[in-house]
C-alpha cells in the first residue's frame, strides 16, 4: 500500500531531511516546558514553543529495547520477540531506514542501539537494518564512551557523549550534502541513563537544589565500581539534570548547524524519550509509577518536533500518539509502501496539519514476555555467538562489562502467552489488565483526561466500556502472537 501524504503537494519533488533524536530514560516530567521546577532544557523548550508539542506521546514499551524496535518497524515489539532489554530484534523485520535507503536517502545511526550487537557479523546490527553508516554501542554509555564504527572493534572516544554523537552526525550530514542526497540521521543518546555523570559546568547549574528536594536514598550503579550503590537522591539528581542539560545543548548545536547550512527549514527534527523516568530519578513525576510500568509514569514521555518548511506555525496537540507511529508517518512523508504485515502505528501527518485532533484507533501496550523465555523448550532464534556484544560499559552484570542478546523461536500459542501487564488507550479511557498472584486477571479503567495520575478506577461505573476494551486488546494480542510465531514472514 502506498501512503499519500497530505503535505505531498507542499513538498512537491523535494524530499525532506529527517533527524530522529531519542533520550535514554528521559521521562515526561524532565523538561522545562512540562513544568520542571529546576531542570534547564532551553532548546527543547524552544522547540515546544515554536514547533509541534505532543502532550500525550507514549512509548510502545515502558523499557528501552522494545521501544527502539517499535520506532524502526512501526510494530509492537512482542511481534518479533523483543520483549524487554537484552532481547534482539529479528533480521526479517523491515526498518524505516530500509525504506528511506530505497528512496535515495543517506542513512546513519549514532549512539545506543540495544537491538542486538553492533559488530560487523551481527545480523541485527544497524547496517543490517538499513543504515549506511553507524557509530554505535550495544547498550548504554557515559562520558568517554566506547563506540563501534561500522561494526569494527569499539574505540574509546574522549568527551561528553551527547556532544560526540552530534559532532559525528554533522560530519555525516556534510558527506550526504556533498553527495547531493537527503539524509536520514538517527541519534539515540546514552543520556540520561544511569550511572550518571556530568561536566563540571553543567553540574554547577544544579549546585543549590533545596535540601527538601530529593531527600531520600536511592539505589543505582556506581561509576567507580560498576556495582550497585545507595546514594542521596538529591546528589544523583544533580548528575541527571547535568546530563539532560548537555543533551539539550547538543540538540541546540545541531539545530544551529542546520540553520547555518540552510538545511533547517527542510529538515524534520523530532525528539522524544524511550520510556518513563526511572525509579531512582523519580522526584517530580506527576503520573502513576515510573519506568518499567504500564501505567502513565512508565510510558508517557516528552515529544517535540519541528519542520519549518511544512509546519511553519506552532502546534500543541492532545491527541494520543506513540513511538510505533514514527514508521508509518515517515513512510507517508516519502510516499513509501508499507510492508505487507501488521503495522501497529498510524500516520500522524493529519494531526500535524490540523486535519485531525482525536486518534481514530486505540493504542495497545503489552509489557514483557508472554512465555518463560528461560524454558529449555525454546530454541535460540539466532546463533548465540552472533548475539554476543562487545561494547564495554560501566555497569557490570554477572561480572561482565559487555552485554549479550537473545531471541527465541516460538511455534505455538498457549493460554499463558496472553498474560503480562497490558493496556489499551482509546483517547479518553485507558484499561489496564494484569494477573495477580493467583493468576486471576485484574482490570482497572481510568479517565485520562480527568485523572491522568490514574487514581480512580472506573470499571464499576462503566462496565461496558471496560468490557469492550478488554475484547479489543484480546483480539489484538491474538494478532501479535500470530506474528511472534513467524507467520508474518511467510
Amino acid at each position: 500500500m502506498i501512503i499519500s501524504s497530505p503535505f505531498a503537494q507542499q513538498m512537491k519533488e523535494k524530499l525532506p531531511n529527517v533527524v530522529l533524536l531519542l533520550g535514554d530514560d528521559h521521562g515526561w516530567d524532565e523538561t522545562g516546558y512540562n513544568g520542571h521546577p529546576y531542570l534547564q532544557t532551553p532548546i527543547l523548550d524552544e522547540m515546544a514553543a515554536t514547533g509541534v508539542r505532543m502532550n500525550r506521546f507514549y512509548t510502545a514499551s515502558p523499557v528501552c529495547s522494545p521501544t527502539r524496535g517499535s520506532i524502526l518497524t512501526g510494530r509492537h515489539p512482542n511481534r518479533y520477540g523483543t520483549f524487554t532489554p537484552g532481547f534482539s530484534i529479528r533480521p526479517e523485520e523491515i526498518s524505516i531506514a530500509e525504506l528511506m535507503q530505497a528512496k535515495g536517502y543517506a542513512t546513519a545511526h549514532f549512539g545506543k542501539w540495544h537491538l542486538g550487537p553492533v559488530k560487523a557479523e551481527s545480523p541485527t546490527n544497524p547496517g543490517a537494518m538499513g543504515f549506511d553508516e553507524w557509530l554505535s554501542h550495544d547498550n548504554f554509555f557515559e562520558i568517554n564512551p566506547y563506540l563501534s564504527r561500522n561494526g569494527a572493534d569499539p574505540e574509546l572516544m574522549k568527551g561528553e557523549s551527547s556532544e560526540i554523537l552530534v559532532a559525528e552526525a554533522k560530519k555525516f550530514i556534510e558527506r550526504a550534502k556533498a553527495a547531493g542526497k537527503p539524509f536520514f540521521v538517527v541519534i539515540w543518546y546514552g543520556s540520561p541513563h544511569e550511572p550518571y555523570s556530568g561536566l563540571p559546568e553543567d553540574l554547577a547549574l544544579y549546585g543549590d537544589l533545596p535540601k527538601s528536594f530529593g531527600n531520600r536514598q536511592v539505589r543505582l550503579t556506581s561509576n567507580e565500581t560498576g556495582l550497585p550503590v545507595t546514594r542521596l537522591q538529591r546528589d544523583v539528581l544533580k548528575e541527571i539534570f547535568a546530563e539532560i542539560t548537555a543533551m539539550d545543548r547538543s540538540i541546540g548545536d545541531l539545530r544551529n548547524y542546520l540553520s547555518e547550512n540552510k538545511l533547517h527549514t527542510n529538515t524534520l527534527l523530532w525528539y522524544f524519550g524511550d520510556n518513563g523516568t526511572p525509579a531512582e530519578a523519580n522526584a517530580t513525576v506527576p503520573f502513576r509509577e515510573d519506568k518499567g510500568s504500564i501505567y502513565e509514569g512508565g510510558i508517557r514521555v516528552p515529544s517535540v518536533l519541528e519542520w519549518p518548511e511544512i509546519i511553519p506555525q506552532s502546534l500543541e496537540t492532545e491527541a494520543s500518539m506513540n513511538s510505533a507511529d514514527i514508521f508509518p508517518t515517515l513512510a507517508a512523508i516519502i510516499e513509501a509502501s508499507l510492508p505487507d504485515r501488521p503495522i501497529d502505528g498510524i500516520d500522524l501527518l493529519p494531526y500535524f496539519s490540523g486535519k485531525k485532533v482525536m486518534r481514530e484507533s486505540p493504542m495497545m501496550f503489552w509489557n514483557g514476555s508472554p512465555r518463560d523465555t528461560l524454558s529449555k523448550d525454546l530454541l535460540s532464534y539466532l546463533d548465540p555467538k552472533l548475539q554476543e556484544g562487545n561494547s564495554p560499559m560501566v555497569k557490570l552484570m554477572n561480572g561482565k562489562a559487555t552485554r549479550d542478546f537473545k531471541n527465541y523461536v516460538q511455534t505455538d500459542i498457549i493460554s499463558s502467552d496472553f498474560e503480562g501487564a497490558r493496556a489499551i488507550i482509546e483517547n479518553r479511557y485507558k484499561l489496564v489488565l494484569m494477573e495477580n498472584k493467583e493468576g486471576e486477571i485484574q482490570t482497572e479503567l481510568f479517565d485520562l483526561l480527568q485523572d491522568p495520575a490514574e487514581t480512580k478506577d472506573l470499571k464499576e461505573s462503566f462496565p461496558e466500556i471496560a468490557k469492550n476494551m478488554a475484547i479489543q486488546i484480546r483480539k489484538w494480542q491474538e494478532s501479535v502472537l500470530n506474528s511472534l510465531i513467524g507467520n508474518d514472514y511467510n
